[in-house]
């Protein structure tokens, strides 16, 4: 069984207890945790915290799943002794070198790493973003395909393969032999100024589940057929930073008869909702909650769940 974890980067006043009893209360089985200036571990404070953080959050039955940090010896030496699997980072492109330059240089230091990695048992997991950074599911491969996949994976981000024009179920296929870790979130471009405009300019929005490039369904359902086991995490991007608690509307999707996708709790004071077709939506979220068998059967928004 997948376990869902949520990348707590909206979170960083919290105490590592506040942040586990959240967690755990929203239904998360575990987090992707920042290792990065001004969050509860710092690259600073590794060795030391990473520990202490696992320890807090096991407290309330939250794993640390990933980290999002860097790949200095510290870090990759922390993760190994507290049994964090993934270091989720991102390439940047160098455009004064240019695209192949920088691979050639990104390859370099994965092959310095790779005793490191052998001897912690850590992957590093590489994200594709879009932008001018390595943004597909093909991309990643061009990168890190030599590599063995217990020490360099794929971490796939549906929606910015969207975002590329990479269809889903095409960048899973693309990725399988090295995917280490789903990112689950939803997003399209939006153009700004009107037809009238000689030179348009775009730019991603992020949006409900359903109403993005991706399609969440037919993406879980491929990662089912194929029995991925490993972590799928929601690590939301916004579109509302005025409002940077809350999440926009996220759709329910079933799964099977046994599974339904859940979003709801921590639902702002502008609660209301709607039915569209086969799909119940409810105000504005703070944060998704998941996958989970057997909650839909008697479950009601009332209580801060959403059903179909």
């Amino acid at each position: 069984m997948n376990n869902f974890t949520v990348f707590t980067k909206p979170w960083p006043d919290k105490s590592l207890d506040e942040l586990g009893a959240m967690v755990k209360n929203m239904g998360f089985d575990g987090v992707e945790l920042p290792v990065r200036p001004g969050f509860q571990v710092t690259p600073e404070t590794v060795r030391k915290r990473l520990p202490e953080a696992k320890k807090v959050l096991e407290g309330h039955g939250v794993k640390i799943g990933s980290v999002a940090g860097g790949t200095d010896e510290a870090t990759i030496t922390a993760c190994g002794e507290a049994g964090i699997p993934v270091i989720r980072i991102m390439v940047n492109i160098d455009m004064s070198i240019g695209y192949f330059a920088t691979e050639r240089k990104v390859r370099n230091e994965y092959d310095a790493l790779i005793p490191l990695l052998e001897k912690h048992g850590v992957t590093i997991g590489v994200q594709n973003h879009c932008g001018t950074m390595v943004g597909s599911a093909l991309g990643l491969m061009r990168l890190i395909e030599d590599y063995d996949p217990r020490h360099v994976g794929a971490v796939l981000d549906l929606a910015h393969c969207g975002l590329v024009g990479e269809p889903d179920v095409m960048a899973i296929d693309i990725a399988w032999s090295h995917l280490a870790l789903v990112n689950l979130k939803s997003a399209y471009w939006v153009r700004e100024g009107g037809p009238e405009v000689q030179d348009a300019a775009w730019h991603h929005y992020w949006t409900l589940g359903g109403y993005g490039i991706t399609n969440w369904k037919a993406s879980i359902d491929n990662l089912k057929k194929r029995r991925f086991n490993g972590d799928i995490c929601l690590s939301a991007e916004y579109s509302y930073p005025e409002i940077p608690d809350l999440f926009p509307l996220i759709p329910i999707f079933f799964l099977d008869e046994q599974d339904v996708l859940l979003f709801g709790l921590e639902v702002s004071p502008y609660v209301h909702y709607t039915s569209l077709n086969t799909h119940v939506y409810l105000g504005f979220l703070r944060i998704p909650v998941y996958i989970r068998k057997s909650f839909y059967r008697g479950v009601g928004h009332s209580v801060g769940f959403l059903i179909v």
